[in-house]
This record gives C-alpha cells, structure tokens and sequence, in this order.
C-alpha cells in the first residue's frame, strides 16, 4: 500500500474527515457538515446521523482539552474524573465557560491491565493517581500543549505475562504467504479447515469454512476485513497483537485475500487505538517495500492485495460485523437483517470476510506450522490456544496464553488472584461464575470467551459491577429495534432502584420477565446478550439482590419529590408549595 494510496483513503473517508474537523475546531459547525457533503458527494442527513450516532463526535464545542475518562470496572475511576473536575472548576460532561476544558466519561478503552486510564484529545494517559491528575490540571490551567506534557504518560505497555503457541513463536514476515503459494490455494484452505480453527472474537465460527463460503460466493470483487474494533470491557489483548504482532495480522489477511481471490483488505480499528496509526502505517509501508503487499506479490503474476485502515468514532456495536460494515461504508454503525451474511454480501454487497485480530494472526501462523501442530493444542472440540485479557482484582493484570482445555483456577492462580467472588468471563456479554465453578474449562465446549477475563475479589461490591454493566448495554444500544433500545434502559432503570435500595421483589421478577424478554427478541448479539450479566447474577449470586429488597409490595421507581429539587434550586423557591 502506497502512502499516496493511504492519503487518500484517510482523506476522504468520512469519519476520518470528522475526526479532521472535530480536532480542529473541537465540535462539527452546520458549515462544515455542508461543505462536507458536497465535497464528498454525500446527503447532509447521511453525515447528520453518522454525527449523532459516534460518541466521539460533537455538535457543541469541547475543550480545547477534551478529557474522556474510562467508567470501565477495570480501567475507570469515576471518583478521579470527579477529582479532576473539582481541580479544574468544571462539571461532568460540560464545556468549562473559558473553552479550555471539558470533562466526561466513555465506555473500556482498552487499557484494563493499566488503569484507570482517560483520553485527551484522543490521547491515551494510564496508570493515573490523583498526584498525576492534580500534574494534569497544571498543565491545562497553564495551556501547555499535549507535546510538552511528559512522555512516559502515553507510554501504553503490552503487559504479557504468559507466552503461548501465538505470542512466543517467532514469525518471519512472507513465510506465510511463501507456504501458503508454495501449497496452492486449494490446499492452503483445507489445512486452515483441518487445523480447528474457529473464529477468536467470541461466536467461534469455523475460519475455514467461513473462507470457503465467501470463496465460492459469486460477487464483482471478494473483500477481506480485520475487525480491530475490540469494544468488549475488559478486552486488550487484541491491542497487543496490533502492537506487537502486526506482521502476521497483516500476514493473515493477505493469506485470506489469496484464498478467496480478493485484492483488498481493510483493518477497522476502533478510536480508542488511532495511537497505534503510525506504526501501523510503518509495517503496511515495510510489508509493501517488501513486495508482501502491492502487485505481483512474491512474484505470482495474478497475485494482487492492498491493506488500508478505516478508524471508528467510539462505538461498542460495530464490533458486530455488519455493523463494522456500514461503518465502513460510511454510514451509521446499525446491524444489517441477515441473512444475507457478509460472505455472500458483504462491503459494498460484495462477498466479505470478517476476522477478528486474532483469528488472522492465528491463520499466519498455521500456514508457517500447518495445521497438526495447531490442533495438537487445545482440548477435543477446542483447537489451539487463547490469548486472555486478565483484569480486576488480581496481582498480575496483563495478556495471558493458554491452551484450551485449561482450568479456570489455573488461570486465577497464574496471575495471583485470592479471595476471588466472582469472574465475568468473555465481558459483560458473557458468563459470570463464581468459585463453585473454577474448575470449569476454557473452550467453546464448556467456558468460551472473546478474551475477556474480569476478577472480582470479595470486598467487590458485585451489585455495582453488574450495575455498571447495565449502563453500559443502555448506553451502547443502536436503537434500531425496540427490545433493545426500551429494554435495555429498563433494565438499567430497574437495577438503579434496586441499588438504591427502594427495590421490591415485584421489581426482581419484572427485571427478569424483561430480561428474557430483551434477550429473545432483540435485532443482534447486542441485546441477547446485553441481560447475561443480570440473569447471571439472578441465579448464581440472588443474595445480592435479596440484600437490597425492602420488603413493601411496591415502591415507585423514583422519588418524585426529590426529582422537584432542581426545579426549586433554579427558581430559588423552598417554600411549602414548592415541595409535594
């Protein structure tokens, strides 16, 4: 891929040009939504709703430094965003008056094992203790531009504590690409299907059999696309793979791109990662130098791929893959009715397949090792390892790798986890289990996982967690279908009043009808998975509920009296007719 090609795509992308205007003049003016859709010859209501739709965009100015501080269990710390705001004399998700500050809160960003961790202008900070926030805020209160702030602040380390068959085997640029020609495609992708391969996102779909799909599907073009949108709370290690694996994800994907007879490839990478552009853009370069990208690959006359990289605008659901789609598409991140599936109509309704980061390293590494030394690892219906995101209450956060087949204790005494309540495994949209279950296994045949590894030791208070969750499902619904979009909020809403101890168990049986409800009903994985954490909770942990229950028949959701009180706070009134 040449940096003129790269330009250009960059250039012209539209959230890639938001991004451009929203650095620039901290907001999106009505101008420039104009001058944009003319320029790039799209409906102004297209680039509207792709505005209103990414979190990281803005109608009304932000500061000129824009803080988002993570409300991840691992990486956030809503007590030091209030700290911060408290320094700097301005209010949780507002816009200081002088525009020099704004302060708000957004979804994991990814730093779980290095927490807890803010963006400023799309800057990732770690590791922040109150002495670094007060450093922070004389550095804003003083202007100081981002540049000048110390370095080692934005250092983000890759923290792997266990090497397995992925991280520790030595990868040489080309040699996959070599066997994979050497072989034929043919045979190639029958040794990617013997090997076991199922996809490392979450849903475990076999890689080689999605290959063959979109191989054999008739389109104009076939498209191959690495989905880096690694949204789930709690997941990092693809951050790793990107950072320090780059070579074979690239790899990955060119293999991919041979076998299927496509000649392009897109990684999608999501916001909270646009650090990682530059040296993501360095080995594209290398790799091109190289002749592993560009035309005639290796010499083989009809072998043609490029790579480009399309970046997110903060938003959990285009980790779903037709939601990724739009996204590249340059639209709204919405879930597609399916079928049909991408690999038959796909980007631009072209045959496409979507691979998680790890999924294609993996592919790298099967076409070097074939596919017996793959599934000589793993368990029976597992092949291969895993690459764990472990966080939480815990000695040694960080990138662990396992066969599968390994223990859940094993894991929790490899990274010096005591005392432990409770583990969400695979996220929020997981499995939470407790200590009768660690001697449960790590595969799709008992405990599969996206990456996701959260320790909760038993001074958590487990209630909030699954609290925090709930936001979040709220919070990241699309809103394309009503189960979802209603179902979540009520969920949330439901929880909110049982925390606050104004519960029933009228209210604990409607959370579960609804539950259920949202679970079975929803458009996509969002919402059928969004209630795993409640209903877990439910069955495996009802004391935490029981414990905030009062014991009345009904109690209403919220005190309405109390909700007057910014009512009487603006109109300065206290008096017995201001109150109910």
């Amino acid at each position: 891929m040449s940096n003129e090609n790269s330009d250009h795509l960059y250039n012209n992308h539209l959230l890639h040009r938001l991004h451009d205007i929203q650095q620039q003049l901290h907001h999106i003016p009505k101008q420039s939504i104009t001058d944009l859709a003319e320029e790039l010859k799209l409906p102004v209501s297209q680039i509207e709703a792709a505005i209103d739709f990414y979190a990281f965009f803005h109608r009304s100015a932000r500061g000129r430094f824009d803080i988002m501080f993570s409300n991840c269990t691992s990486c956030g710390d809503m007590t030091m965003m209030q700290y911060l705001c408290d320094q700097l004399s301005v209010m949780p998700g507002e816009t200081r008056a002088d525009g020099a500050v704004s302060i708000s809160d957004a979804s994991c960003i990814g730093m779980c094992d290095q927490g807890p961790a803010l963006l400023i202008n799309g800057r990732t900070i770690t590791q922040l203790s109150n002495q670094r926030l007060d450093l922070i805020a004389e550095y804003i209160q003083d202007s100081t531009p981002l540049e000048q702030w110390p370095v080692e602040w934005f250092e983000v380390h890759d923290n792997v504590r266990k090497n397995g068959l992925l991280l520790s085997a030595p990868f040489e640029p080309g040699s996959g690409l070599l066997a994979a020609i050497k072989q034929g495609a043919e045979s190639m992708l029958a040794s990617i299907d013997d090997s076991g391969l199922r996809g490392r996102g979450g849903a475990g779909f076999s890689t080689g059999m999605k290959w063959k799909f979109c191989r054999e599907a008739v389109g104009d073009a076939h498209y191959v696309v690495c989905n880096a949108d690694e949204g789930e709370p709690g997941t990092f290690k693809d951050r790793i793979l990107l950072t320090s694996h780059a070579h074979s994800v690239f790899e990955g994907m060119t293999i991919c791109g041979y076998l299927i007879g496509a000649q392009k490839g897109y990684l999608y990478l999501r916001a909270e990662y646009r650090y990682m552009l530059p040296v993501l853009q360095a080995v594209l370069t290398n790799r091109q130098e190289s002749n592993l990208l560009g035309t005639k690959i290796l010499a083989q006359q009809d072998f043609n791929f490029d790579i480009e990289i399309i970046i997110g605008a903060g938003a959990y659901i285009c980790g779903e893959e037709s939601s990724l789609i739009e996204s590249m598409e340059q639209k709204r991140g919405v879930p597609r009715v399916r079928p049909p599936f991408p690999v038959t109509c796909g980007y631009l309704g072209q045959p496409t397949v979507v691979n998680n980061v790890e999924t294609l390293a993996a592919a790298a590494h099967i076409a070097v090792h074939g596919s017996d030394w793959f599934n000589a690892h793993g368990s029976d219906k597992s092949a291969g390892s895993k690459i764990l995101s472990i966080s939480g209450d815990c000695l040694n956060p960080g990138a662990y790798e396992y066969a599968f087949g390994v223990s859940i204790q094993q894991i929790l005494d490899d990274c010096g986890a005591e005392d432990v309540q409770a583990i969400q495994v695979s996220g929020p949209s997981g499995t939470l289990i407790g200590p009768d279950e660690f001697e449960r296994k790590l595969g799709f045949e008992d405990l599969a996982t996206g990456g996701s590894f959260m320790i909760f030791g038993k001074d958590c208070d487990l209630l909030k967690v699954i609290q925090n969750f709930a936001h979040f499902f709220a919070h990241e619904s699309c809103g394309f279908c009503t189960p979802c979009r209603v179902g979540t909020t009520l969920l949330r809403n439901g929880l909110d009043k049982i925390c606050k101890g104004c519960g029933t168990q009228y209210d604990v049986d409607e959370m579960r009808r609804m539950a259920a409800l949202v679970k079975r009903r929803s458009h996509c994985g969002l919402g059928q998975t969004a209630p795993n954490p409640i209903l877990d909770a439910l069955e495996r942990f009802p004391e935490l509920f029981n414990a905030k229950l009062v014991h009345s028949d009904y109690e209403p959701h919220f005190d309405l009296d109390a909700a007057l009180e910014e009512a009487r706070q603006l109109t300065k009134r206290d008096d017995a007719e201001a109150h109910l």
